[in-house]
């Protein structure tokens, strides 16, 4: 009886789904049920117990390979079942001994396949199961499903195939879908025909499409495979008499070009100790995957190129210390993006690696506990769940020390999450490098890990933003001629946010109606896109009151303006305007000029008006900055000759005593 893995599943699912399930004594573990096979001990269950019928788990077993290949054990006869638990064809049930002339053989064991489509593997391992299946090749294997936070899926055998047994096509097919092999030639591999012919198939990959190799020469020397000498070369002759000439031939072959492979020769490294070598191997085998792993970034980049050249420039100089770098600048400015090209630069040095997205956030909805059992699964590759905020700091600072390793912690917007996730340089070990993206400049100053490296992030220049919108607005980099003038007039409203670049040049991508440009020309003159909004609005938000009413009255009225008359007005309304200013420059809201003047981006000068006009009909929304604003030109009209130092309770609202004070100072 053969059948595919999708027929399998809807027989279990069937069977489960109902109410007989009561009849059937499945010899499986109880903990089976919720957690994967090989996780659980053997034993008997009995489902009778049940009372519930159990399609809620069904699923579950559905996806389950080995939970799904015990089931059907259970409920047909051994020899009937030939499903593959690899892959959805069938394939022949294997014997279970061990045959001296057997190689490898399918069997896969992964979490999760990665790559394109469900067949794909990172890992094929090529072996003589009776020189090390038990011993090196048992332990490498196991040392490679558990690298990287992200589990490596890996091919290998389980069991051989015995004398007169055909060589699985299967076996092939699943080398041409690995991205890595790794032939693990030992005293014994040129003696097992199937084994020569698993490596001619993995040469002849290596050289029709990007296929690693990467040898590990166990026991034996490169040259005593290379010219067939030593027990290598008599393993290889005594056991000619079982294959045909041109197996001899292809295989003679594939030695010869496999030893000359940059691997592993076991005896040379860390004078044979087996873990070190497999140490060894795991790094390496990482590195070369690490690009199918990077973090994912935008395919229109701009603007990047020159902070790359210059960051990286300063991390390639060595040092004897964790070190960190701090990014920092207003929302929106591109701080995510050029973190995560540094760190996809850098993984591939970094065996342990860890990716914390949006900080802020994720603290505010789960805790700094979630973030902590994030980062201590990823580096110390286990699964970890932290239940209390000082355990979690125990074990980054126990744990973490005697690891080289790479962090990037994305949008910090408090000092107590970075005291909590890295506040000590004596965390980490030599060469780590800790990366952090942050609003509030604050933050890396207050660190008590002393950033080394702090870079604030700017915006675009004309050129730049000009090509990032037209890569987003048109798919490519110049604009239709009919649309490059009302282009460069949307691109005047945005200040070179690339944020606000995006999401409008994204919005217009096949607007063809130039009506539709103009009315998004006209709203960007009055505030930011919605989802631009959102982004810079939460930098607003994280401010005091007072902050807030200094930064509205900046953007509204002070833009351009000294600050030195503007800051007799906050003190004597009670404010603490020194304060509230550096706030307002380290959180990357204003920029204090060279003359003392007030500079405020585009996008944020519009979002703190569209703020000052909420509760104003569409339709008459202004403020001081407008010429026929209602309150403050009125109100200068009527009081054109009141000299500083009027009463506060003299005039209506507050933005008046600002006008009065300010522009009264230049009629003296």
């Amino acid at each position: 009886l053969s059948l595919s893995l999708s027929l399998v599943s809807h027989l279990i699912i069937r069977i489960l789904s109902c109410r007989t399930i009561r009849e059937y004594h499945l010899p499986i573990s109880p903990h089976s049920l919720f957690i994967p096979l090989e996780s659980s001990r053997p034993g008997l269950f009995t489902v009778s117990s049940l009372s519930d019928p159990v399609p809620l788990f069904a699923s579950q077993l559905a996806c389950e390979e080995g939970l799904l290949f015990s089931l059907l054990e259970s409920l047909l006869p051994i020899d009937e079942i030939t499903m593959d638990r690899g892959q959805s064809q069938g394939k022949k049930k294997r014997a279970e001994e061990e045959s001296t002339e057997g190689a490898s053989t399918s069997s896969f064991s992964s979490p999760k396949a990665t790559g394109v489509g469900s067949g794909q593997y990172d890992v094929f391992l090529s072996f003589r199961g009776s020189d090390t299946r038990n011993t090196f090749t048992d332990h490498l294997y196991h040392s490679l499903t558990k690298a990287g936070t992200i589990p490596l899926c890996v091919f290998r055998d389980e069991n051989s195939i015995p004398i007169g047994e055909e060589f699985s096509s299967e076996i092939l097919d699943a080398i041409a879908r690995s991205k890595i092999s790794i032939p693990i030639i030992s005293e014994n591999y040129a003696s097992s025909k199937w084994c020569l012919c698993e490596l001619v198939h993995i040469m002849h990959c290596k050289k029709s499409a990007s296929h690693i190799v990467l040898p590990i020469f166990y026991k034996v020397s490169p040259s005593d495979v290379r010219h067939l000498k030593g027990n290598f070369g008599n393993a290889f002759y005594s056991s000619r008499e079982h294959f045909d000439e041109k197996d001899i031939q292809e295989g003679q072959r594939a030695l010869n070009e496999v030893s000359h492979l940059i691997g592993w020769e076991s005896q040379k490294i860390a004078n044979g100790h087996e873990g070190k070598l497999i140490e060894h191997v795991v790094k390496n085998v990482i590195s070369k995957l690490r690009e199918d792993f990077q973090l994912n970034v935008p395919e229109q980049l701009v603007g990047l190129d020159d902070h790359m050249k210059e960051i990286m420039n300063w991390i390639d100089n060595p040092s004897i210390n964790a070190r960190m770098i701090g990014i920092y600048g207003m929302g929106g400015i591109g701080k995510t993006t050029l973190a995560k090209c540094i760190y996809n630069q850098l993984s591939n040095k970094f065996v342990h690696v860890s990716f914390l997205p949006d900080v802020r956030e994720t603290t505010r909805r789960h805790g700094i506990t979630y973030l902590h059992s994030q980062l201590i699964s990823d580096i110390l590759q286990s699964k970890s769940q932290v239940s209390r905020i000082d355990d979690g700091i125990s074990i980054i600072q126990s744990r973490f020390k005697r690891k080289k390793v790479l962090i990037l912690l994305d949008d910090i917007d408090d000092k107590s999450q970075l005291d909590a996730l890295a506040r000590e340089r004596d965390w980490f070990m030599a060469g780590s490098v800790i990366i952090v993206t942050t609003r509030n400049e604050a933050i890396l100053d207050q660190s008590k890990f002393e950033v080394d490296y702090k870079y604030e992030l700017n915006e675009l220049d004309k050129v730049q933003a000009f090509l990032l919108f037209n890569r987003h607005a048109f798919r490519m980099n110049h604009s239709p001629r009919e649309f490059e003038g009302i282009s460069r007039d949307i691109i005047s409203n945005m200040g070179g946010l690339p944020l606000a670049l995006q999401v409008v040049g994204s919005y217009l991508y096949k607007k063809m109606d130039q009506r539709v440009w103009e009315d998004v020309k006209k709203q960007l003159k009055n505030q930011p896109h919605r989802d631009v909004q959102k982004i810079l609005q939460i930098s607003y938000d994280a401010l005091e009151d007072e902050q807030k009413q200094i930064f509205l009255d900046i953007v509204c009225y002070f833009i351009s303006k000294t600050s030195k008359y503007a800051m007799y007005m906050w003190e004597d309304c009670g404010f603490y305007p020194s304060q509230g200013i550096e706030e307002l420059k380290l959180r990357c809201l204003i920029k204090i000029g060279d003359h003392g003047e007030f500079i405020v981006h585009d996008q944020l000068r519009d979002l703190g008006r569209s703020i000052f006009c909420q509760g104003q009909p569409l339709e008459k929304r202004s403020g001081p900055w407008d010429d026929d604003y209602e309150g403050v030109p009125k109100v200068l009209r009527v009081y054109a000759q009141v000299k500083y130092g009027t009463p506060f309770f003299f005039f209506p609202s507050y933005f008046n005593i600002f006008s009065l004070i300010y522009s009264n100072i230049h009629l003296r």
